[in-house]
């Protein structure tokens, strides 16, 4: 770091986003509220309690740390390593549920190595895109990020977690985007990404998987089989109307007809029991939580800090995307949970860890603007 940056930083009292506390605190009522409604053996309600009691300690320390330690090269690669070695570790430790092997089992719970890898993942890539703002338009750069974010990206798709997958180069591609890439390289994007498609779907996907995107292109050609879960979803989101059949009364859910109310269609549970009404309200949290980065991410006085926003930006709003994208039959079924709201501790602390980062980054300011700072980055 340099000597320029060192003074040009006053740390402020640190003070934690309201707003974004305060949105994500009803989502996560309505997600342990749609839990409660449908009581079996899995107990999700009190284990849930648990894990968003950890996910606030998570946030808290987080939010402690000074970020700019997470600018050191070591620091971000040590991070990377390690996120990477526990996505190999599945290949030998992992426990599969539903098909897929994404989750390591320690003691009492459970971890799924994914989720820190797409925080880790934006780390990466906002370190390596701040120090080669000035030459981004040099197609190596793309290149060489690309490669990063293909070794989760492959890893993950092979386990398989194709929803983990798509989030992985949502991150990336929607980064590349904010760091300034050229129309031309976009369009070696899209042509590299669809080679890439076309080489997991010969190589890496699973007949399952493959299943899953037949029936996204034709929903009604296996109703009774493998487009069953996407079809009941369709039908208990547009059971709820507009206001809803109210609390416990959701009767695809409760009659199980809709399968992992708790995790994958949770979306569709809470669509039934509190209709477009409650939908619309949700989706405005939501995006009082997306803008409430953004804006945090258009006051950082440093690329780092700003693409740092910007990717954790993406990530919620893909997850989200993604989720609901599926439980309304626009998207394949991939398994991917809603932020804040389904059920699982390791999505859900990863996403705390996260926005305290983002809390921590707030604590400081610049006195010198940017512009004036041409070397912000060298000395790393």
């Amino acid at each position: 770091m340099t000597v320029l940056e060192e003074t040009s930083l006053s740390k402020t009292k640190w003070r934690p986003d309201l707003y974004i506390l305060g949105a994500i605190l009803p989502i996560m009522g309505a997600g342990l509220i749609t839990m409660k409604s449908f009581v079996g053996d899995g107990n999700f309600f009190s284990k849930q309690l648990v894990w968003i009691v950890v996910a606030f300690i998570a946030f808290f320390i987080s939010s402690k740390i000074d970020f700019r330690v997470l600018k050191r090269t070591y620091v971000i690669v040590g991070l990377y390593s390690l996120s990477t070695f526990a996505l190999i570790a599945l290949f030998i430790f992992g426990s599969i549920s539903n098909g897929a092997k994404n989750w390591i089992n320690v003691g009492l719970f459970s971890i799924q190595p994914s989720d820190p890898a797409k925080l880790i993942l934006i780390l990466l890539l906002a370190k390596y895109f701040s120090r080669r703002h000035i030459e981004i338009a040099n197609i190596r750069h793309i290149i060489v990020s690309g490669v990063y974010t293909f070794i989760p990206f492959i890893l993950v798709a092979i386990h398989p977690d194709l929803g983990s997958a798509i989030t992985i180069f949502f991150i990336w591609f929607g980064m590349v985007l904010f760091s300034g890439i050229s129309k031309k390289h976009l369009a070696l994007v899209f042509i590299v990404g669809s080679l890439v498609f076309f080489g997991a779907w010969q190589m890496v996907f699973k007949d399952y998987q493959k299943q899953r995107i037949i029936n996204f292109i034709t929903p009604s050609a296996d109703i009774r089989g493998s487009g069953y879960n996407a079809r009941q979803a369709m039908i208990t989101v547009g059971s709820g109307q507009l206001f809803g059949k109210g609390i416990g009364y959701g009767t695809q859910s409760r009659l199980q007809f809709l399968p992992e109310y708790q995790t994958d269609f949770i979306f569709a549970a809470f669509a039934e029991e509190w209709g477009f009404v409650g939908v619309i309200i949700l989706l405005g949290l939501f995006g009082i939580i997306i803008a409430r980065i953004l804006y945090t991410a258009s006051k950082g006085e440093a690329n780092f800090e700003i693409l740092f926003g910007i990717g954790l930006a993406i990530f919620f709003m893909s997850h989200l995307i993604i989720n609901i994208g599926m439980n309304i039959g626009l998207m394949p079924v991939t398994g991917i949970p809603v932020p804040f709201m389904s059920y699982g501790g390791s999505h859900l602390v990863t996403e705390f860890i996260g926005l305290g980062l983002l809390m921590s980054m707030r604590k400081y300011s610049r006195a010198t603007h940017k512009d004036r700072i041409n070397n912000e980055f060298v000395g790393y």
